[in-house]
């Protein structure tokens, strides 16, 4: 009962202080979605985080090699053509704004783009990003919560932005991959 207790406060608390907004990499989310179970990846990468820790988990040099993170968002419909362009001019900034504290960069590249595709399979996402790291540590750092929970080790900006832009996505899904194969015509 006593753990039940402290899950029931945790998801109030947690959905007061998001405002019942979902935002993305999963910071503020509605408390609903907190009793979903997590993905196989999601489980996986929490594992690994116990495993190795904050410190190593979030290092640059923590499994090298490029990492792709996808982002896509649909937007609240009453989210104003103002408001749309606002969230992502500042996911944009976040290539220049997100670094550690020495002062390196965690984002190689970022880029953009409007849902364009007449294939009728994009679940109603609007506006997608693609963010380009060096490895899974810089991933992880970028991230941040709610698998790194100590403010140390996860980047101040991105976590910013989360609270921001909670405001105005409806959905954000969410894929990361590492570049396995490359092909060039």
């Amino acid at each position: 009962m006593f753990l039940l207790s402290k899950i029931m406060q945790y998801k109030l608390i947690l959905g007061m202080f998001c405002a019942g907004l979902y935002a993305t990499s999963s910071l503020c989310i509605k408390a609903s979605v907190l009793a979903a179970p997590l993905d196989l990846a999601a489980q996986e990468v929490q594992a690994e985080m116990r495993r190795v820790g904050q410190v190593r988990f979030t290092a640059p040099d923590f499994k090298p090699g490029t990492i792709r993170h996808m982002v896509m968002f649909r937007f609240k419909p009453q989210t104003t053509r103002a408001e749309r362009f606002e969230v992502t001019k500042r996911f944009m900034e976040l290539a220049e704004l997100s670094h550690r504290m020495d002062g390196k960069k965690v984002i190689l590249s970022l880029e953009t783009g409007p849902q364009i595709s007449g294939e009728n399979a994009d679940i109603g996402l609007e506006q997608g990003y693609l963010v380009t790291f060096a490895s899974e540590g810089d991933r992880n750092f970028y991230v941040g919560r709610p698998i790194v929970t100590d403010i140390r080790y996860f980047d101040p900006a991105h976590d910013a932005f989360k609270h921001f832009a909670g405001a105005y996505i409806a959905q954000a899904v969410v894929f990361d991959f590492p570049v396995a194969m490359r092909s060039q015509p």
